[in-house]
């Protein structure tokens, strides 16, 4: 138990003291102030067909636990991932697995760090609802079960899912990232997806939202006095040229049978951590196969008496970009495994076989989402390998060193997006084509900024991921790319856009080759 608490307490603290974390506290509070859009305001949130609920204390708890529960999700898998691989590179991995603690042990309490994180975000959100309700609901009495019932219920169980998840995916996957990355976008996708239409069912719904969401969409139907369907919107809805109706919602009834179906989500994700901890390598496994081969290597190789001076490569001085362009591109190219690059070229395949919109709006977003890996460490992988002295202190580190991993990283964007590219341009459509390769100019700067801002890639990770689910969501005021805007307007932000990044870039990263 002192092994435990002691593993759980510094994780903990030491974790969120991490600029990500700061970053992404700071990311949960402007958009959980958004949750709960003003009276005035021109979007919602939660929609259904033209109705919003009043601003009592039933709809802002439950509305802000909904989103809570979806929202934080997203942002909280990035955040926490990674929490293995942060203690062997750290060797503290080494020093626990000499200790008498167990695999379950070990992984129950990185759990138990990855819950407090996200339950922290919880907490601040829960804050920030209740100050948004004495904000906007003038006219209606404060019920402080209104907002703990429904964060209890919703919000809390999924964070100790999203808790197990992000271990077990780590725990399988190991290095492959973009693995990960790629699995938990689907996985998110089809839980949004999934509609339940039993009460047995609706104890399935991971994010616990559909419950809310069908009885929010029962009660429209009954002030309407129909029997379709209502369309229900959630995310940053504009409003429409109709005008917003109001209901009264009062909260729901959450039966016993629902309740222990979130239990039982908590005990299943527990139950196949148990199951998985057995397999966890105890961060010695990779290390000794490296040690092994390197010794076989050794003994094999033979030793070299004598070294001709005259056999030595000329030394000769090159300050051209064009080398640090290759050797850039090349290490962009290698990065990962062989075998990933046939899912991008299955991608380019169907930039070519489907239609033009179908290529452009879905096949193209996720095609770049899952480079990833690639670009999310384009300015801190010197620091990280510890070259960045070595690096910076190279000829011209700005106009060299940061234009070519800049450039590299561009030219393979708009190589992977050149069956497109070719299309539009065969259609003499110029400023579809330019929105696409502006987007690819868009995407590595964010990597870039995003990188020097937080020292680490999660940020970019959890950004790049929200922009692409919400692209193949039709969000058209997130659209980077131009998939589903295409006028001149459009292009000239975009267009001022990267070139503000790129600026912002350049004066970030000189600030800090002069200040660090």
């Amino acid at each position: 138990m002192k092994h435990f608490l002691a593993i759980v307490k510094y994780d903990y603290i030491q974790r969120t003291r991490t600029y990500s974390f700061l970053i992404t506290l700071c990311a949960s509070l402007v958009i959980a102030y958004t949750f709960l859009p003003a009276p005035d305001a021109g979007y919602s949130t939660i929609r259904i067909s033209d109705y919003v609920g009043y601003y009592n204390s039933s709809w802002v708890g439950y509305i802000t636990a909904i989103l809570t529960s979806v929202f934080l999700s997203l942002l909280g898998f990035y955040l926490i991932t990674g929490s293995i691989k942060t203690d062997n590179e750290t060797r503290v991995g080494q020093i626990i697995s000499t200790t008498p603690i167990t695999n379950f042990i070990y992984l129950l309490a990185k759990t138990s760090s990855n819950f407090l994180l996200l339950i922290t975000l919880v907490a601040i959100i829960f804050l920030m609802s209740i100050g948004l309700f004495f904000l906007y609901a003038d006219s209606f009495s404060f019920e402080p079960l209104q907002f703990v019932q429904p964060y209890l219920i919703i919000a809390v169980p999924t964070m100790v899912f999203i808790s197990v998840l992000a271990l077990i995916f780590e725990l399988i996957f190991g290095k492959y990232t973009i693995v990960q990355n790629a699995l938990f976008f689907f996985l998110f996708s089809a839980i949004m997806l999934y509609t339940p239409k039993t009460k047995v069912q609706q104890t399935l719904d991971v994010f616990g939202s559909k419950l809310v969401t069908q009885q929010l969409e029962q009660t429209v139907r009954e002030i309407k006095n129909t029997d379709n369907n209502e369309e229900l919107g959630i995310g940053y809805i504009i409003s429409s040229n109709q005008e917003t109706k109001y209901f009264q919602f009062n909260g729901v009834d959450f039966s016993t049978h629902y309740v222990l179906g979130r239990l039982a989500l908590v005990a299943l994700s527990f139950l196949v951590l148990f199951l998985v901890s057995p397999f966890f390598h105890r961060f010695n496994v990779s290390e000794r196969k490296v040690m092994k081969k390197k010794k076989t290597l050794l003994e094999k190789q033979p030793i070299v008496q004598d070294i001709s001076i005259g056999d030595l490569a000329i030394m000769s001085k090159n300050y051209s970009i064009l080398p640090l362009f290759k050797t850039e591109f090349l290490m962009l190219m290698r990065k990962g495994k062989f075998w990933l690059w046939l899912f991008n070229i299955v991608g380019m395949v169907l930039l070519i076989v489907l239609s033009v919109d179908v290529a452009h709006q879905i096949v193209l977003p996720v095609l770049w989402f899952l480079q990833v890996h690639r670009f999310s460490d384009i300015t801190t992988k010197e620091t990280t390998n510890g070259m960045h002295y070595y690096a910076f202190s190279s000829y011209m580190p700005l106009r060299r060193l940061l234009m070519a991993q800049l450039s590299s990283a561009v030219v393979l964007m708009l190589c992977l997006a050149l069956p497109l590219l070719i299309r539009y341009a065969v259609f003499m459509n110029v400023q579809a084509l330019m929105n696409v390769v502006l987007g690819g100019f868009f995407i590595v700067l964010l990597a870039a900024i995003s990188g020097l801002l937080s020292k680490g890639k999660k940020l970019f990770e959890i950004l790049f991921f929200l922009l692409t689910y919400a692209n193949l969501n039709k969000v058209p005021l997130l659209d980077y790319f131009g998939g589903y805007l295409q006028t001149d307007i459009y292009s000239l932000k975009l267009f001022t856009s990267v070139f503000l990044l790129i600026v912002a870039t350049f004066l970030l990263r000189k600030w800090k080759l002069y200040n660090n």
